[in-house]
C-alpha cells in the first residue's frame, strides 16, 4: 500500500514532467532530449544508475505532448521500471543492435525543434545528434529546466528542512569529535554515522521510499593547522593539535534524498590566535551582511555587494561568490555574485557563506536558507560567535 507521503513524491515527478511538456510547447520545441543526471532525477526520480560518464548512455526523451520515453541500459532496466515516472521505457544491451540509438531517429527527424543540454551531454551522444540533425533545429533546454527548479515546492521544501537536520546532526557530531591529538579522518567517520543515522530516522519517519540510502555522499571536506587555506580540502590522517583552526563544510555531505545544501564552519582547538579572530569576525559580519540584505525583490548580485563591502572595507581581497541557489543539484540559479541580475523570490533555497583568506589563515561560515514571503527560514543551525567555536 502506498502512503500518502509516498504520494506526494510520485505526484510530484509527473507534475514536474506536465509542467516541462507546458513550457516546451510555450517555447515552441518539439522534443528535449535530457541527459544531465540531476534533471533526469528532477523530472522522473530515476537516479544514480546512469553510468554516463562509463559510456553507457541513459536519455530521456520528453516530447512537448503524448508519450515520455525513457532510455537506459538493460542492466539497470529493474530499477528504471521501479523509480522512473514515464509512459516507456526502452532498454539497450551492449553490443546488440544500435544499441541506445536504437530509438532516437525516430523521435529527432520528425522534430523541428530539438532541446538539449549542451553543457551535460555525453560527448559520443551529443556526436550522434549532430550526425543526425541539422545544427540550426537544435536550442538549449537548460534555460526552462534552471528556471522551473529555482522555486521549490511544498514537497522540496520539506526535504530541503529534513537535509537541514542531516547537515546540522553532522557538524555536531564533527564539533564534539575536534580535539587535540585526533586525525582528521576520525572527525570524518563521526559526521558520516551522525549524518547516516540522522538521515535513516528521518527516512522511517516521513517517508516510505526504501530504496533512498540514508548513506551520507561525498568525501568529509575539512582542514585543520597550515592546511586551512586548502578550501577543499578531504579529511586526512593529520594529527589535529592544541591552537589549531579546523574548517568543516558538508556542502557535499548533505545530501538527504537527493536534497543538497551548503553549511560550513570554522573552529579552533583550545585557542584561537588573536589575528585569525579578527579575520574570522569580518567573515561572519560578511555573511550577516548578505543575511541582512537577503529578502524577495532584491537581486542576486545586490546579496554579493553586501557582502564584498564589509571584507573589501576591512582591507581584504576582493572575495568569491557568497553563495549560490542548491537542491537536486550542488549547483543551481541564482548564484549570488556580480551579474547575476536574477530577482530573489520566495521559495528559492540558497548557501549564503561568509569568508575571508589570508596567507595562512581563511575563516568561512555558511548556512542555507529558504526564501520566505517577507524574509528567510534558516534551515542550517550552529553558533558562530567567537566564543562558541573555541573548543
Amino acid at each position: 500500500m502506498v502512503s500518502a507521503s509516498e504520494r506526494n513524491i510520485i505526484e510530484m515527478f509527473y507534475e514536474r514532467l506536465r509542467q516541462f511538456q507546458r513550457r516546451l510547447a510555450e517555447a515552441s520545441i518539439d522534443v528535449a532530449l535530457i541527459t544531465d543526471d540531476d534533471n533526469v532525477y528532477y523530472l522522473t526520480g530515476f537516479y544514480d544508475y546512469l553510468h554516463m560518464e562509463f559510456g553507457r548512455p541513459t536519455i530521456l526523451i520528453v516530447p512537448r505532448e503524448g508519450e515520455v520515453l525513457l532510455i537506459t541500459p538493460t542492466i539497470d532496466l529493474n530499477a528504471a521500471q521501479s523509480a522512473a515516472r514515464v509512459d516507456r521505457i526502452a532498454a539497450w544491451n551492449d553490443g546488440m543492435g544500435n544499441e541506445w540509438r536504437e530509438e532516437l531517429p525516430a523521435v529527432i527527424k520528425r522534430a523541428e525543434t530539438i532541446a538539449i543540454e549542451p553543457g551535460h551531454m555525453p560527448p559520443l551522444v551529443r556526436s550522434y545528434v549532430n550526425d543526425l540533425v541539422d545544427r540550426e533545429k537544435l536550442t538549449s533546454a537548460t534555460p526552462i529546466l534552471n528556471q522551473m527548479r529555482m522555486i521549490k515546492s511544498d514537497q522540496e521544501l520539506q526535504l530541503a528542512r529534513h537535509a537541514g537536520e542531516v547537515a546540522t546532526a553532522m557538524m555536531n557530531a564533527g564539533r564534539e569529535a575536534i580535539g587535540a591529538g585526533v586525525p582528521e579522518f576520525e572527525v570524518a567517520i563521526a559526521t558520516s554515522q551522525a549524518g547516516t543515522r540522522k538521515a535513516a530516522d528521518l527516512l522511517a519517519t516521513h517517508y516510505d521510499d526504501t530504496d533512498m540510502s540514508p548513506n551520507t555522499h561525498f568525501l568529509q571536506i575539512m582542514a585543520s593547522g597550515e592546511d586551512i587555506i586548502k578550501t577543499h580540502h578531504r579529511a586526512s590522517t593529520r594529527i589535529m593539535n592544541n591552537g589549531e583552526p579546523v574548517f568543516l563544510c558538508f556542502c557535499g555531505m548533505t545530501n538527504f534524498h537527493r536534497f543538497k545544501l551548503g553549511f560550513d564552519r570554522t573552529f579552533w582547538i583550545g585557542e584561537a590566535p588573536e589575528d585569525q579572530v579578527a579575520v574570522y569576525e569580518v567573515a561572519v559580519a560578511s555573511q550577516k551582511a548578505a543575511l541582512d540584505a537577503l529578502r524577495p525583490g532584491v537581486t542576486a548580485e545586490s546579496i554579493h555587494a553586501e557582502y564584498a563591502e564589509v571584507i573589501q572595507g576591512a582591507g581584504y581581497e576582493y572575495p568569491f561568490r557568497c553563495g549560490r541557489a542548491t537542491g537536486f543539484s550542488f549547483l543551481e540559479a541564482p548564484q549570488l555574485v556580480t551579474g547575476d541580475t536574477t530577482i530573489i523570490q520566495p521559495g528559492m533555497v540558497l548557501a549564503v557563506d561568509g569568508s575571508v583568506s589570508v596567507e595562512r589563515f581563511r575563516a568561512q561560515v555558511g548556512d542555507s536558507f529558504i526564501i520566505t514571503e517577507d524574509g528567510w527560514e534558516p534551515l542550517t543551525h550552529h553558533p558562530k560567535s567567537v566564543e562558541e567555536v573555541i573548543l
